[in-house]
């Protein structure tokens, strides 16, 4: 296996290959990433995500308006929502034994980890081309107690250093749209075990709109990550021996949690793509659960 040295924050750290300029500059981005979305939402009960949110927003949670406490219960609620998002793709992995590895490809600061351990009791595995995020998962995972059973490593999700069927579960949470699909899906179908199940929560275009909307242009730009279609997804996974068991809109249900962020101090500017692509059919916002054959 080659190793390709990227450049970070924290100094050098090997990729194994094939890493690429592009994989550089998104290992530098989220190296350097300075936004305080996701360290506000995680610092609320040690979880820290970088994926979005479902389900119906508790207003009931957030008080009145002119509540001095309401910026901190909108926080804590869009938290929930976040938490809420991992739980159901935890959901669709199905059957999942103590004895079994999990896979969390593009794993950021590693808190759908820590969950899927909470629930399975079995070894997590993640990946993160950011050496910043593997860092802090790995410390969350001492500060926990957990470490012998949940880690991250700085790793190309396209090369990733699991025997071929030794995984039982491995997952993409709005990670997919950094690689080439059938790369990443010929990797996972190598990783998982016959019968083993991959999950995918991911934004893609509707090819039903024609092209690329230009709020999915700007949130590329926004992410420095390119948007599948929701076709390609499919027959990427066709081609990799990934037999699909369920293809979940969740578009209705992230509109709230993006709505309600959009009126909190948390804004970064992207709110508007996203909200608006949703409302007019060229995103949508997919799980889709697949066997390995």
């Amino acid at each position: 296996m080659s190793m390709t040295d990227i450049t970070t924050a924290n100094g050098t750290a090997p990729i194994p290959g094939p890493a690429t300029p592009y994989q550089g500059d998104i290992a530098r981005y989220w190296d350097h990433e300075a936004r305080p979305v996701n360290l506000r939402l995680g610092d609320v009960d040690g979880l820290y995500h970088h994926h979005y949110g479902i389900g119906d927003v508790d207003h009931a949670s957030l008080g009145d308006p002119t509540d001095s406490e309401r910026e901190k219960k909108v926080i804590t609620e869009l938290h929930r929502l976040e938490s809420a998002q991992a739980d159901v793709l935890l959901d669709n992995l199905g059957a999942i034994t103590p004895d079994a590895t999990l896979v969390d490809a593009g794993c950021g600061r590693g808190g759908s980890m820590v969950m899927a351990h909470q629930r399975f009791g079995c070894k997590v595995e993640g990946v993160t081309l950011s050496a910043k995020q593997a860092e802090f998962g790995n410390r969350r995972a001492r500060e926990l107690g957990i470490e012998d059973s949940v880690r991250s490593r700085v790793c190309n999700m396209l090369d990733m250093p699991f025997a071929t069927g030794s995984v039982a579960g491995s997952w993409n949470n709005e990670s997919s749209m950094y690689v080439d699909l059938h790369d990443l899906f010929a990797e996972h179908s190598r990783i998982l075990s016959v019968g083993g199940r991959y999950v995918t929560i991911t934004g893609c275009w509707n090819p039903i709109y024609g092209q690329p909307s230009k709020w999915v242009s700007q949130i590329n730009a926004h992410f420095e990550c390119n948007i599948h279609s929701r076709r390609e997804y499919l027959r990427a996974m066709a081609d990799n021996r990934l037999v699909p068991q369920a293809v979940i809109d969740l578009t209705p249900a992230t509109l709230p949690y993006w709505e309600l962020r959009a009126t909190s101090s948390l804004v970064t500017g992207i709110e508007e793509a996203f909200i608006s692509s949703y409302k007019d059919g060229s995103f949508q916002y997919l799980l889709i659960a697949a066997d390995r054959v």
